[in-house]
């Protein structure tokens, strides 16, 4: 899974299909994440001490990863990713269309670095 948070993405299945947004959160185990100003919903509250206005509450709700493709800064648009080792062993997100780096995904290995 090559996407993290605070990463850039953008919907590519669904009511908002098209919009990018901000990750805000993601469920690994459950295959879903949070991103935002994308599939919202409205939520009423009861009157209450803590919200003493009531009404309704607008959130978002949690989207398949599968249905958002990670923004490249570059191309400026939701890519494909591939990961790759960089010549000093660090493993890193590339963007599938113009090969730019993403990121990186895990730290250096000594083994793996090219000599």
């Amino acid at each position: 899974m090559h996407i993290k948070t605070d990463d850039t993405v953008q919907v590519i299945a669904g009511n908002d299909r098209g919009k990018q947004g901000r990750v805000l959160s993601i469920d690994r185990s459950a295959g879903k994440l949070v991103v935002e100003g994308c599939n919202r919903v409205y939520k009423h509250v009861r009157r209450s001490q803590k919200n003493p206005q009531g009404g309704r509450l607008s959130k978002e709700m949690p989207l398949q990863i599968s249905n958002v493709l990670l923004v490249c800064g570059r191309c400026g648009v939701g890519v494909r990713t591939g990961a790759r080792l960089t010549s000093d062993g660090i493993k890193e997100r590339f963007c599938r269309k113009c090969s730019s780096g993403l990121g990186q995904i895990a730290p250096a290995k000594e083994k793996q670095a090219a000599k």
